[in-house]
């Protein structure tokens, strides 16, 4: 297996999303708030050749999901793009004090905005909301939101740096449960589109791919896989192969979701 180092010298591609000095290659991101071993962060970040490196404290404790220390020494940390995430957050209030944490403690005005209900699933009206404080204060953000293209286009016109939207239910493995919002988004929203929630093979993540997301983001198929290094390995080779696909064969969106 090649090293961090090495996979990012591999890819040479122009950045699909540039925030300030921060370029982000890879096409796959990884989730990794279910870790609980640096060892097994360390092995899905390179199967995967991911360059983005996901942080986030629980809002209560105020703790870091790994030990960044612990991390530090078995990944050289300074050449990810850091950002955070309110994954744990379950209210607006709860998202925009995790915000603030991060970004006192660790200087990351980079945000993965996620304000979800208790069934696990994005409430659109809460994360707009705590969108239009966060980009007040200067905060970038990829928010995760159901499929709703009215929300989206109030997304864009906030500010926000890319969109992140909802495939399935989180760790439910069902793919694509229905690509034509989706479609209608990343057609009709000019800043990237990265696809998550439910991609529990790396046939979803091609088809996601296919109907021309910049992005997917992954992470209980990894976490749940018999051999995580194979499905991340996987995940890598359908990120790629979906972008192409959909970069060589005109309206492939469409032919997909007929």
């Amino acid at each position: 297996m090649g090293t961090i180092h090495d996979l990012k010298v591999a890819r040479s591609e122009e950045p699909w999303l540039r925030i300030g000095e921060a370029e982000f290659r890879s096409r796959l991101i990884v989730g990794i708030e279910q870790y609980d071993s640096v060892t097994d962060v360390k092995n899905v970040l390179e199967a995967t050749g991911a360059d983005v490196f996901i942080t986030t404290v629980d809002p209560d404790s105020r703790r870091s999901s790994l030990l960044l220390s612990d991390l530090d020494e078995v990944l050289p940390l300074d050449r990810f793009v850091w950002i955070g995430t309110t994954s744990f957050s379950r209210s607006k209030e709860s998202a925009l004090r995790t915000a603030q944490i991060l970004r006192d403690s660790l200087g990351i005005d980079i945000l993965k905005l996620d304000v979800r209900g208790q069934d696990n699933t994005p409430d659109n009206r809460q994360t707009v909301e705590a969108a239009a404080e966060l980009r007040a204060g200067g905060t970038h953000l990829l928010p995760f939101i159901l499929p709703d293209l009215g929300v989206a286009r109030e997304l864009v016109e906030l500010g926000c740096s890319a969109l992140r939207v909802m495939a399935a239910p989180v760790a439910s493995g069902r793919g694509i449960v229905d690509p034509a919002p989706i479609r209608a988004i990343i057609e009709q929203c000019d800043i990237p589109v990265i696809v998550e929630g439910g991609l529990g093979s790396a046939k979803h993540v091609a088809l996601a791919m296919e109907l021309g997301a910049a992005a997917t983001l992954v992470n209980t198929a990894l976490v749940r896989a018999g051999d995580p290094l194979k499905m991340a390995t996987a995940m890598r080779h359908a990120t790629e192969a979906g972008r192409l696909s959909y970069e060589s064969v005109p309206m492939a969106g469409d032919v997909l979701a007929a």
